[in-house]
């Protein structure tokens, strides 16, 4: 896979940390042979290495480290070269074949432990490259986590991250512990079940059992939620799936439903008042309106040879008539037109 390979144009600088000379020049010779314009820095004792690490620069992408200096050794040097190395890999270059002292090193976070006896410019080649990768994909992985980060907790909506087994509630944002009123280390001794109305908890473990299977989580809602000073309010959830801290989590967005649910409701109560007065009102005028069209109609039966009476009943009629065109105008104008369900849900 790596044979004839030539790597890294780029400047690729390390920091050497061996005081035999003969082992740093074949060191020399391996890192020339796989990497193009390799710079390398010699340190022969862990002080010169502090030196040069604590500058800041050397700019090192990587260290290689003799486990036998002439001012430090073994497990006490590797605790030190790695406190004084961040996040620069470090490769354990070493002639002691210990075994278990080579899985030790790996627990105390050196990058990998090659024995000088095995060291060839290809096995150094690819346990460099594999460190520079794991490095770049832990810096992603963290870059990831900030950005995660922030936009959780600078979120202006409630926030929550919950275990898919179980519930329990594994993180919270600050938004979530305003709207809610419950301390983030009482929220971290809860689960969802214990916000949730009981009754709401059937269909939303349907919908966590439905969507476990794709990224997405939306809950169809609203759900009630109950705060810490008793108020039930209802909200509606939407999130996606996670891995938090090596747990499968779903991390939700809350938005709180109440007052526009409650504007709805009082909005269709008033529809239904206005409906009710329009009947009555119109109802009401509508008798003794009619009973006035027909006297009108008897009336113009009865003879008057003067036609006062002719003009007094027309003028009668075209009265009644505009009144009668008033009272469909006022039941026309207060049908009022139902809400769509779908409407009430609407973000």
């Amino acid at each position: 896979m790596f044979k004839n390979m030539k790597v890294d144009k780029g400047i690729f600088h390390v920091l050497v940390v061996e005081d035999n000379p003969g082992d740093f020049a074949l060191v020399d010779d391996f890192l020339l042979e796989k990497f193009e314009a390799p710079r390398v820095t010699q340190a022969e004792t862990f002080a010169e290495a502090k030196k040069y690490l604590k500058s800041g620069s050397g700019n090192y992408d990587l260290v290689l480290m003799d486990l036998s200096l002439p001012d430090n050794t073994g497990e006490k040097l590797i605790e030190g070269m790695m406190t004084l190395c961040g996040g620069i890999p470090v490769i354990v270059l070493t002639g002691y074949s210990d075994f278990s002292f080579g899985i030790r090193s790996l627990s105390l976070g050196v990058a990998d432990y090659i024995l000088k006896d095995e060291l060839t410019p290809m096995t150094l080649y690819k346990s460099i490259r594999y460190a520079l990768e794991r490095k770049k994909a832990m810096y992603a992985l963290a870059e990831s986590e900030k950005k995660y980060s922030e936009l959780f907790h600078l979120s202006p909506l409630p926030m929550f991250v919950f275990a898919l087994d179980g519930l329990t509630i594994l993180n919270v944002n600050k938004s979530a512990i305003k709207h809610y009123g419950y301390t983030k280390n009482e929220f971290l001794s809860m689960t969802i079940k214990d916000i949730c109305k009981a009754g709401d908890m059937p269909l939303m473990e349907e919908s966590l059992m439905t969507s476990r299977q794709y990224n997405k989580l939306v809950l169809p809602g609203p759900y009630r939620h109950r705060k810490k000073n008793g108020e039930v309010i209802q909200v509606e959830i939407q999130g996606n799936s996670m891995t938090y801290r090596g747990i499968e989590a779903k991390v939700v967005l809350i938005i709180d439903v109440t007052e526009r649910l409650n504007y709805i409701g009082e909005i269709e109560l008033q529809n239904e008042k206005l409906k009710e007065i329009s009947w009555i009102q119109s109802h009401m005028v509508r008798a003794p309106l009619a009973r006035l069209l027909g006297l009108i109609a008897l009336i113009r039966d009865v003879k008057d040879d003067t036609g006062e009476l002719q003009y007094m009943m027309n003028y009668l009629e075209v009265s009644a008539n505009e009144l009668d065109q008033v009272v469909r105008d006022i039941t026309s104008r207060t049908v009022i037109p139902e809400v769509d369900p779908l409407l009430r849900y609407a973000v």
